[in-house]
């Protein structure tokens, strides 16, 4: 059984972004995940990293927890809005706090590029924005798939990464809406069926490729 993990990113609880996890991650329950889910915002932390990681700031309980979560998981869902480019401040901050050396990743002697210590964990980037798809695409060249996709994510380790981009959301009927959740829906079952095939110990997958969205695929 997959063991999947949703990190819900938008500071307010009762927000879209934060329907979506929720119809993920009760898609992915009843398609046979172990489903554990974060609420960044109800989580109690300091957000800043204080001294960069030149000196140790001890994790809070609930980012103990989170950490913890994060080892244990087999498949990552990440739901947030973009603003101003990148994610949410809590997002970030909460990156900053948890995915540290030792734990997300570690540099050996000289070599330029880190050891990846989240390595064998899928994800999944669900995002919204305000934005058209050609503004997004053609103006800001894709940020968010760059900067949390291949900056964040790829950089310690989780391969593949998929998306899940919902664009000019505050246009939105109620019935696009509900759509939009039936889309994740549909996006969870998928990648519980996919979850196996992440870890580099699982046998190979159906041979299926990703969706057009997807951002990094593992290479054999």
């Amino acid at each position: 059984m997959s063991n999947v993990l949703v990190i819900a990113g938008h500071p307010d609880s009762t927000s879209f972004s934060s329907a979506l996890a929720r119809a993920y991650a009760q898609a992915a329950e009843s398609h046979g995940a172990t489903v554990s889910v974060i609420d960044l915002a109800q989580l109690q932390f300091d957000p800043i990293l204080r001294r960069a990681y030149n000196a140790e700031q001890a994790l809070e309980p609930d980012l103990v927890a989170a950490a913890a979560a994060l080892k244990a998981a087999d498949h990552v869902a990440w739901f947030f809005p973009m603003w101003w480019g990148g994610p949410p401040a809590l997002v970030k901050g909460f990156i900053d706090r948890v995915f540290t050396p030792g734990f997300a990743f570690r540099y050996r002697g000289r070599n330029q590029l880190p050891e990846k210590l989240l390595k064998g964990r899928s994800a999944r980037l669900v995002s919204s924005m305000d934005s058209p798809l050609a503004w997004y695409t053609l103006v800001l060249r894709r940020v968010l798939h760059a900067s949390f996709g291949m900056a964040t994510l790829s950089f310690v380790g989780f391969a593949p990464i998929r998306t899940t981009m919902f664009y000019e959301l505050r246009f939105r009927s109620a019935v696009e809406r509900e759509q939009a959740l039936d889309k994740v829906r549909r996006a969870a079952v998928s990648d519980v069926a996919a979850v196996p095939s992440a870890r580099p110990s699982a046998p190979l997958g159906s041979g299926k490729t990703a969706d057009a969205d997807t951002l990094v695929r593992q290479r054999a």
